[in-house]
């Protein structure tokens, strides 16, 4: 296995915005009016047993942290919310395979999932929404290790999974390159973007913020990677840039 490590001030990220990239948050949702979201939002609500509506709006936080996140380091991008969450951080495996085909089946090109689940009984039911979205197109980028729990749909090989590095500044980003069956993976900060006046430690922190980090590195590379739509096209690209 090789690695290589990349900053977003340098090739292949350097000067690209994820402009034109739409990027589905399957989270709590999204507060538009949050100063650290500053682009329009659009979203829907996926429902237990698939109903949709469109209150995607944000009452706990988490989505709209790891919203702007992403947007720091992407901020062009069509962002779409998936709302998941209602009050607590908590929601079904059907629920969220739901939320995947969904947000795939809607034109996303990236679905992050800051979030899973370690029942290896529901890797069969995730597995298949996410070959559904390889399908149409959409990479999913989700937690693939933290703590040492393995995280399901991040642990899977069609999917960018992340894991946190405490050592990896919130600029950079390092990638592992493994073998066909498992072709890239991926670690950066667990950091959301700094709030003026709030000291780091008091700050959010986790493996949620990682995953968004990488969102956000990747969505700057498909705005100039028109044809990745795979974990094995990532691992092509930043193959050839390292």
């Amino acid at each position: 296995m090789s690695a290589a490590q990349f900053s977003a001030d340098a090739p292949p990220f350097v000067s690209l915005t994820g402009a034109g990239v739409r990027v589905a948050v399957i989270d709590s949702g999204v507060f538009p009016g949050n100063p650290h979201i500053g682009t329009s939002v659009s979203g829907v609500r996926i429902h237990p047993g698939g109903e949709t509506d469109d209150d995607f709006v944000d009452r706990i936080g988490h989505g709209t942290a790891v919203a702007a996140a992403i947007l720091e380091k992407a901020p062009r991008i069509e962002l779409f919310a998936v709302r998941v969450f209602d009050r607590t951080l908590s929601t079904s495996a059907n629920t969220l395979a739901e939320a995947i085909t969904w947000a795939a089946a809607n034109g996303a090109r990236l679905i992050n999932l800051s979030l899973g689940t370690p029942n290896p009984a529901r890797a069969a039911m995730l597995g298949a929404a996410v070959d559904e979205a390889v399908d149409a197109g959409a990479i999913v980028v989700a937690a693939r290790e933290s703590a040492g729990v393995t995280w399901l749909p991040g642990s899977l090989p069609t999917v960018a999974g992340v894991r946190l590095d405490a050592s990896c500044e919130r600029n950079d980003l390092r990638v592992s390159f493994g073998d066909w069956m498992h072709p890239v993976s991926f670690a950066a900060a667990g950091f959301p973007r700094p709030i003026p006046g709030v000291p780091v430690e008091r700050n959010l922190s986790g493996i949620s913020f990682a995953v968004a980090n990488v969102t956000g590195f990747l969505a700057r590379l498909l705005e100039a990677h028109e044809t990745i739509f795979d974990v094995a096209g990532l691992a092509r690209t930043l193959r050839a840039a390292s």
